[in-house]
């Protein structure tokens, strides 16, 4: 009887590389006072925030929630930016996995109206 090991290994790096999220990046942009996108629809997933601060002459933010739902204890923390978005720079957040559902975005900083994000 003839017993044969066969073994491999797979890097570190090929590892994460085959456990790694397909993580996309939702580009959006802040003015003064309102975002340029005014809606938004995603598949579900995991996703980075990624806002420019377009001569808003301040600081800016970023925050998101489920819709109906907008008070701070709602708030979807890995959304918010990893800090503040400087003028005329861009920012972006922690990565986010957002199942089918409404959300709204804002910016409590520039102030902004809400809008609709939906994951379809």
């Amino acid at each position: 009887m003839l017993v044969l090991f066969v073994g491999f290994s797979i890097s570190a790096n090929a590892q994460h590389k085959m456990m790694k999220k397909d993580v996309k990046t939702v580009s959006l942009e802040q003015t003064k006072g309102e975002f340029t996108q005014k809606s938004i629809t995603l598949s579900p997933g995991t996703y980075v925030f990624e806002i420019a601060n377009t001569n808003v002459g301040h600081d800016v933010g970023f925050v998101l929630a489920p819709k109906g739902k907008t008070d701070a204890a709602h708030h979807i923390q890995n959304a918010y930016v990893t800090e503040v978005v400087k003028n005329n720079t861009t920012g972006h957040s922690k990565e986010v996995t957002l199942a089918k559902g409404e959300y709204v975005y804002f910016c409590p900083l520039n102030p902004t109206p809400q809008y609709t994000l939906i994951v379809e």
